[in-house]
């Protein structure tokens, strides 16, 4: 069962979301007092990343899908980069807003994520996974070594962002045009140019993605700086496909160095799918099933 979510920010966005949550029987409802629409006391959230929606992931399909099914509920859940431009409203102003990855700050993390946090606690889970996929796993490094939030009980980071590689083909010159703009005041305008080659966005994104640093926190360097990691003190497991290419040609060697700097680097799993890249092609159902099965074994 799917169910289209609403999830109002401290700011008053809505970000989209969907719930792929479990039944319940009719009789477990009417002795129990469990709100019809849920079943499950275990919820595993997913972060997206830029343009990490269900048309370029379908992966989230089968994940929402699987855990379902096993009796656990999934939430897919979206941030402000999940498309180009998504077309919202702010409930505190009663405007609508347009947001995306054109206009996204970094620094609205730690609302987007506690947003989808507070739903959850709301809705009374009592075991709660936070997991981001690509840059949504470098927002969940930016929230945990921010908040020791005790209402997430485990961490799942999938093939994190390796933002050096990503801001690779920005040149100097366009690095220096960024920071130029934004220190005049320009943070609102849109680039004169495609981020990367294939992102329109204003400068202030722009500025986010390749001069504050606040989601460059992991890297193939084994001294890059890893300070948001190393403040990190929930347990989980990390997992990354073994043709990754935005890891510097070693998809194992970049999730072991980001383990070894998470002070519970020794509880943590260390998961890898063979033979696919950065969103699982062709192995979406193998990353659902070790999803699951690294859940079932947490919940032993």
């Amino acid at each position: 069962m799917a169910k289209a979510l609403k999830i109002e920010t401290k700011r008053g966005t809505l970000l989209d979301g969907v719930l792929f949550g479990t039944e319940v029987k009719a009789d477990t409802v009417k002795s129990s007092g469990i709100a019809a629409s849920r079943g499950s006391d275990t919820v595993l959230i997913c972060i997206t990343g830029i343009h990490g929606n269900f048309y370029s992931n379908p992966f989230y399909y089968n994940i929402g899908e699987t855990l379902s099914a096993a009796g656990i509920d999934f939430i897919y859940a979206q941030t402000n980069d999940a498309f180009g431009a998504i077309r919202t409203q702010n409930v505190r102003t009663g405007r609508e807003e347009i947001i995306g990855s054109w206009n996204e700050r970094f620094a609205l993390t730690d609302e987007d994520v506690a947003a989808y946090l507070d739903y959850a606690e709301r809705q009374g889970y009592k075991h709660i996974i936070l997991a981001g996929h690509s840059l949504g796993a470098n927002k969940v490094i930016y929230y945990l070594s921010r908040h020791h939030d005790p209402r997430v009980e485990h961490f799942l980071l999938l093939s994190p962002a390796n933002l050096d590689y990503m801001t690779s083909s920005v040149t100097p010159q366009q690095r220096e045009m960024i920071r130029q703009l934004y220190e005049r005041g320009d943070a609102d305008k849109m680039l004169p140019f495609l981020l990367m080659g294939w992102v329109e966005c204003t400068v202030g994104t722009a500025y986010d993605w390749v001069w504050s640093g606040l989601l460059n926190n992991v890297h193939t360097r084994p001294d890059g700086d890893f300070c948001q990691v190393s403040r990190i003190t929930h347990a989980g497991a990390l997992l990354i496909g073994t043709y990754d290419n935005f890891t510097d040609s070693d998809p194992s060697g970049f999730l072991r160095n980001i383990n070894s700097h998470i002070p519970t680097a020794n509880q943590n799993r260390l998961l890898f799918i063979e033979r696919t890249g950065h969103t699982y092609q062709q192995k979406q159902q193998e990353l659902a099933d070790k999803i699951l099965q690294t859940i079932l074994d947490w919940r032993r």
